[in-house]
């Protein structure tokens, strides 16, 4: 695996450099010391960006967590999340199906990490019986639907409501505000909405898959929306890894702008998306399986 040192400055500009004392609130809304929400592991240092201090999971405390692979080894269903590190001003959101790290500046999420299954693809609530609303697990200044009103914006799912129709909990979360960016209606009823597709699709296929997603920031100054000045990203980023069979992933970078395009158009690295990105994906695995898959941008492999 290989990155370079130049990460696009506006990673800089949402904070991702600057280190500081970051809240985290469960899906409660309890609100906890960051020496008790995570823990930081040094062992394994990051090899491309100095910056990074490694997080192998949220929760090695609990001794029973749930973990697989194909051999029969066993990952801790935190292997969806980032390496995290201390970023002022977000909090770690957890709730009922996805984990988000959310920006109180920017009144979005960074990114959203969910666990997509077989059997969570399927499901009987509808998101007609649903509605966009605050979270109110989040101190205000915050996103509203006054915000996205008249704005030429949709209130784009990170974590769509479309994986989460098993639960009605867990689609009613996915409504959130704290879940949701500004994206324009061609991408998102559009090329995004696609790739939302093929992810159930390979969940079926190989059982369950890692998904995470969020906002891609390459401007120093960024367009802003409403009263409470929701940032609208340049782009949005997407990676997925599947650990049934031989461990793969993939990434994507989707421009916020319209226009329809094959897949493959969009198709990078996972390296590649977090040396836009400045996040380091799935640092949980063993180094050579990471290597190996964050290597490779071949959407055959799928």
């Amino acid at each position: 695996m290989r990155k370079t040192k130049m990460i696009i400055g506006s990673v800089a500009a949402v904070g991702i450099m600057a280190l500081g004392g970051a809240s985290y609130v469960n899906a409660n809304g309890a609100s906890n010391e960051e020496s008790d929400a995570i823990e930081l592991v040094k062992k394994k240092k990051h090899r491309h960006n100095s910056f990074y201090q490694r997080q192998h999971d949220y929760n090695r405390q609990n001794n029973d967590r749930q973990q697989y692979n194909n051999s029969g080894a066993r990952y801790d269903e935190n292997i969806m999340l980032p390496a995290m590190r201390n970023i002022q001003g977000c909090v770690l959101l957890r709730k009922k199906a996805y984990t988000a790290l959310y920006d109180t500046g920017k009144r979005i999420p960074l990114w959203v990490a969910w666990h997509l299954t077989k059997q969570h693809t399927y499901g009987g609530n509808s998101r007609k019986e649903m509605q966009f609303q605050e979270d109110e697990s989040v101190k205000r200044p915050r996103a509203t639907n006054f915000d996205y009103m008249s704005s030429g914006y949709d209130r784009g799912h990170m974590c769509p409501a479309g994986d989460n129709k098993w639960d009605r909990q867990a689609l009613r979360e996915t409504f959130l505000f704290t879940n949701c960016c500004p994206q324009l209606h061609s991408l998102n009823s559009g090329d995004w909405n696609d790739l939302e597709i093929q992810c159930r699709e390979w969940a079926r296929r190989y059982g369950d898959i890692y998904i995470v997603c969020g906002p891609v920031f390459m401007n120093r100054q960024h367009r802003t929306i409403g009263k409470n000045r929701v940032v609208v990203p340049e782009a949005f980023f997407k990676v997925v890894l599947c650990m049934n069979g031989t461990p793969r992933a993939v990434g994507f970078i989707y421009r916020n702008e319209g226009g329809r395009h094959k897949m493959m158009s969009y198709v990078n690295s996972v390296d590649e998306v977090e040396r836009i990105t400045g996040f380091d994906f799935f640092a949980a695995l063993p180094d050579n399986i990471e290597r190996r898959v964050e290597a490779n941008a071949n959407l055959r492999n799928f």
